[in-house]
């Protein structure tokens, strides 16, 4: 399995990390440099993002827009494509990320969203970037600080180089579900086909198995940990290196994000659909399945 630390940061050792870096300010040209820290709350419907990070955020957070720096503009992709290359990287260099410097991400909703921040990071080839665990609402529980100032970070250097995770398109999805594990991060719900209130059509990719990212926490938000993760996983039919090729997707590609993570925890390689249920359903040649 891989190591919790290398993926998720609690509330507490990142404010040591903060205090340390803060510390050692003034110190030389390596001291003092702490991770960059990204707010990347949004909000299906909204509210914005943005309006929660002007009311309060992690000291020295740099608010990233999950539509417009996270993804490309909706389309035969579906909602939330992967972004252009040049727009991601330069949307990183300007809050301040770099090559080798730590990036720490954050949301109010159990990582659900800010897992869309870790795993692009990671698919353009930043190896040193954790979810901050149980997000801003844990961080206000430890009583820890919150700033409304808007921090001017110096730009980063860092350069996007693509493919550093797998991926699947529709085609890939499909056989995936066939002849793999194939997991739906969407609410039971919606996998059913019960109610569908985002996309035009309800109902799940044919074969593929119903796991709700809401499975992946704890009642605090924060991860459950590797071996409940692993168990949860295998009686879905997916299981550590050696297993069936296992796959994610939910809607639009932002909370089976989350599934990877999850997955990663449990010690599970999984690729992700970024297009989700949202791509594909643009053609309607492909089949749709509904109920259990």
């Amino acid at each position: 399995m891989t190591s919790r630390d290398s993926l998720l940061v609690t509330p507490a050792a990142l404010a040591a990390s903060l205090d340390h870096a803060s510390q050692g300010a003034g110190q030389g040209a390596n001291q003092g440099v702490g991770p960059v820290l990204l707010d990347v709350r949004w909000g299906l419907g909204g509210p914005p993002g943005l309006d929660a990070y002007r009311r309060g955020h992690l000291p020295g957070a740099v608010f990233v827009d999950l539509d417009r720096q996270l993804a490309a503009p909706p389309g035969s992709g579906g909602r939330h494509p992967l972004p252009d290359v040049d727009t991601f990287q330069a949307a990183m260099r300007a809050a301040g990320v770099s090559q080798d410097r730590p990036v720490v991400v954050y949301d109010d909703a159990g990582g659900t969203v800010a897992a869309r921040a870790w795993w692009l990071l990671r698919y353009f080839g930043h190896s040193r970037v954790r979810l901050l665990d149980g997000g801003y609402p844990a961080w206000v529980a430890g009583g820890r600080p919150v700033s409304v100032a808007v921090p001017e970070p110096e730009p980063g250097d860092f350069t996007a180089r693509p493919g550093q995770l797998p991926l699947l398109d529709a085609a890939g999805a499909q056989q995936v579900a066939g002849s793999g594990v194939l997991l739906d991060a969407r609410a039971a719900e919606r996998y059913r086909g019960d109610t569908e209130l985002v996309d035009p059509v309800a109902g799940h990719i044919p074969g593929a198995v119903s796991a709700p990212t809401t499975e992946n926490v704890n009642a605090d938000g924060a991860f459950k940990d590797a071996g409940e993760l692993e168990a949860r996983f295998a009686v879905l039919g997916a299981r550590p290196e050696g297993g069936p090729q296992v796959g994610a997707y939910c809607g639009s590609g932002v909370t089976a994000s989350h599934e990877i993570l999850a997955l990663t925890l449990a010690g599970i390689p999984a690729a992700l659909y970024v297009g989700s249920w949202s791509d594909w359903i643009t053609d309607p040649a492909r089949p749709v399945a509904t109920g259990d």
